[in-house]
């Protein structure tokens, strides 16, 4: 380690990038627990002052998905798959990705989560405690996991069950308790091994340089969005970039709520919502109750399973989509979905 340390901590000035072959090679030694915790910390640290490369940050997701266990999802579900790779230091805003992902299901799109408990820098509301304060078993691995995903079409981990690594340096990330190259990586080693995978993104700077990485990984589509907290979830106060990659092509476009009547400019971006009252406001709305102080949070769940309906050839339109969502939460099937997520999974 201490041969690499001195490419990567020279400073801001004197620090170099390395290349992929011995990044893997640093990984290895991080992975495989051969490199001492003041390493790590030393080398996590050196990056973020660097900024990582894109042969850098690639090398560490194909590391990281050599050490982990992924599911054995059948061929045509994971064509469909969408992986939702939210940020895993958790949000203090509403995570309207889990109650979308509900719908999606019922109408037939299979989807994907994964989260552990709340990590730095944010230390926000983790998914993981949001979807145990509303009853899903989150400890089942293995052929649950699989059965849900291909009969329920909805499927949810505890990252660190699969990915033991990211287990064992949690407490190096608690202690430096900044942002590290991991909270990129993590996005992106795809447990479920889904074609296709929608994550946010703060900036448009980032998307360039995440773009040389996509190239690399096998992914049909990847869907970038410009959410709130740097997550999947675009708001309902503001307009959002939203970006379509392919192998291909790269086309993006912007989101303006006010064009589907759904925008709310009355947003407290200083207000933490808790996990539990996650969970309520997710029930409540799911069973088809309207209430005022809710407002916010239906419409940005209606924009954004719109917008992903759309962006996921559901619909031809997001205000078909939006059409779809409103009439789902009217007839409570997003509640359905739910229940019968917590049944099965709970199945002994």
């Amino acid at each position: 380690m201490q041969q690499w340390l001195k490419e990567v901590a020279r400073g801001q000035k004197g620090s170099k990038d390395l290349d992929y072959q011995t990044t893997i090679a640093l990984a290895d030694q991080i992975f495989s627990g051969e490199a001492t915790d003041s390493q790590i910390a030393a080398y996590l640290v050196a990056e973020r002052i660097k900024t990582e490369s894109a042969d850098e940050l690639l090398a560490f997701i194909h590391t990281l998905k050599n050490h982990s266990v992924r599911l054995d999802i059948s061929e045509h579900i994971k064509e469909k798959l969408i992986d939702f790779a939210g940020p895993y230091n958790g949000r203090n805003s509403f995570a309207a990705t889990i109650p979308v992902s509900l719908l999606l299901a019922d109408q037939g799109i299979p989807v994907f989560l994964s989260a552990s408990d709340t990590l730095p820098p944010k230390y926000g509301t983790s998914l993981k405690s949001i979807m145990i304060a509303l009853g899903v078993d989150v400890t089942i691995t293995g052929e649950k996991v699989k059965n849900s995903i291909e009969e329920e079409l909805f499927g949810f981990v505890d990252t660190e069950n699969y990915s033991k690594p990211l287990k064992a340096v949690r407490h190096i990330r608690e202690e430096i308790g900044v942002r590290t190259l991991f909270n990129t990586v993590e996005k992106l080693v795809n447990l479920s091994k889904a074609k296709n995978v929608m994550l946010g993104a703060f900036h448009r700077t980032a998307i360039n340089k995440l773009n040389d990485v996509f190239k690399q990984l096998n992914y049909n589509h990847v869907y970038i969005v410009q959410g709130l907290e740097g997550s999947e979830d675009v708001p309902v106060h503001r307009n959002s970039f939203v970006f379509d990659w392919t192998p291909t092509n790269l086309a993006s476009f912007t989101v303006k709520p006010k064009e589907y009547g759904l925008e709310c400019k009355e947003y407290d971006k200083s207000k933490r919502l808790s996990a539990k009252e996650q969970a309520d406001i997710i029930r409540s709305i799911l069973a088809g109750e309207m209430k005022s102080e809710y407002t916010y949070y239906y419409n940005q769940i209606v924009l954004n399973a719109g917008l992903r309906y759309y962006l996921f050839h559901h619909t031809n339109t997001i205000k078909q989509g939006i059409a779809i969502a409103k009439e789902q939460l009217e007839s409570g099937k997003g509640l359905v979905t739910l229940e019968a997520i917590i049944k099965n999974k709970c199945r002994k």
